[in-house]
């Protein structure tokens, strides 16, 4: 109980408390794997159930009444009324998107574990971490669904590269990308890599990804992972998103997985409900047209573009995509089969809802440049620009 509250106290919007834990619990070593699940169900329900909690009783109270909610709400979701959902999340959320029922819901429930193996050690991880299972669509042929307990971090096979720890919305990404081996990519806003490594594994190693991102630390996390991973397809480059691109590369396809907003983690990460601003949602807008824009004159005829960013706020999803179609008619939609609903018609605009796919909200659209158009690049548009500091809400999957 005293080091979930000292997380507690210590967690800023600058500081998560996701990263807290992950700092605490890697330090103290000597903990059971019981204990580390504890403490961080404790502080991740503290969050979850910040607005039902008294907070005139002491801290370890309080997250005495949060354990209790969340094992009340496993048993039966019903007891808490519709009418009630709406404090699950700060009063300006309706603003920026519809509140439904069902989306709200989701938020409270316990998140699920998703894997992604690679092919070559798929049978093995499947076999060996219990229970484990697959993706309920074939489209996931590497998705995994973790229900155990283990600390995987710690796993001998996290540990050989076997897997990466991806949830499944962020995986759509990649499979919705569909890059071929031998083609060249460019994952625009790599953060600490997963998508980078993912489109690597479908490509089987054959070909290339750049992977660009604006801190260092970041890129050299991606290092980190590539080498456990077995990855050496890759180069990772500085990039501030502005119109300059980091290589003269012309690229087959090109993913722009955004800085945004963060709402479509909200289930997974509770504590970021109480730390994100609205002003966030319409900065970080300006700074997705940007990016989209700033990377058009590095996409080859016929090449693809893929916008992807968890978040379900409109400005940031379809008034993204809006405005990038309007100023961009080099560009058509280049549809695409939903990962979840393999059999269902295509599309080139998808949003991913947690109550319906088990994975983070995630909103994703594709483009591919038209063969007989003249592109309108970064050098002869006028396009606004936002390279200044906006909010740092990169995904690091």
């Amino acid at each position: 109980m005293e080091l979930a509250e000292r997380i507690l106290t210590k967690a800023t919007p600058t500081i998560p408390a996701d990263l807290l834990l992950r700092q605490t619990l890697s330090r103290r070593k000597q903990l059971s794997r019981a204990d580390s699940a504890w403490i961080s169900r404790a502080v991740f329900s503290y969050f979850r159930w910040r607005q039902w909690l008294d907070e005139s009783l002491p801290l370890a109270a309080q997250l005495e009444q949060a354990l209790a909610k969340s094992d009340d709400f496993a048993i039966n979701p019903a007891n808490i009324p519709d009418d009630e959902l709406v404090r699950t999340v700060p009063a300006w959320t309706g603003e920026v998107l519809t509140l439904t029922p069902e989306w709200l819901r989701s938020l409270q429930a316990e998140p699920v574990l998703w894997l992604r193996a690679r092919a070559a050690f798929l049978t093995e991880v499947t076999s060996t971490l219990t229970p484990c299972e697959a993706a309920p669509s074939p489209a996931f042929t590497t998705a995994l669904r973790y229900d155990g307990q283990e600390d995987l971090f710690r796993h001998d096979l996290f540990q050989a590269g076997a897997f990466e720890i991806q949830d499944l919305a962020s995986q759509a990404v990649g499979v919705i990308c569909a890059p071929q081996p031998g083609e060249t990519w460019w994952d625009a806003c790599a953060g600490e890599g997963g998508k980078t490594l993912h489109l690597s594994d479908l490509m089987e190693g054959k070909g290339l990804v750049w992977a660009s991102d604006r801190a260092e630390w970041r890129l050299q996390r991606l290092k980190q992972r590539a080498g456990r991973a077995g990855c050496f397809n890759y180069r990772s480059v500085l990039w501030n998103g502005g119109a300059k691109p980091p290589t003269k590369t012309i690229f087959d396809g090109v993913l722009v997985d955004a800085p945004c907003s963060g709402l479509g983690t909200w289930g997974r990460n509770p504590h970021a409900r109480w730390t994100a601003r609205p002003e966030d949602v319409s900065e970080l807008a300006v700074v997705q047209k940007d990016l989209l824009h700033h990377v058009t004159g590095s996409i080859r005829p016929g090449g693809k573009l893929v916008y992807a960013v968890c978040t379900l706020s409109r400005a940031e999803t379809v008034e993204v995509a809006d405005a990038f179609a309007a100023a961009h008619p080099e560009f058509e939609p280049c549809p695409f089969a939903n990962p979840f609903a393999p059999t269902a018609a295509p599309t080139d605009r998808l949003t991913l809802w947690p109550q319906e796919t088990g994975g983070n909200g995630m909103f994703i659209a594709a483009w591919r440049r038209r063969t007989d158009a003249v592109a309108t690049t970064p050098e002869s548009s006028e396009a606004p620009t936002a390279e200044a500091e906006a909010p740092d809400t990169s995904n690091p999957s």
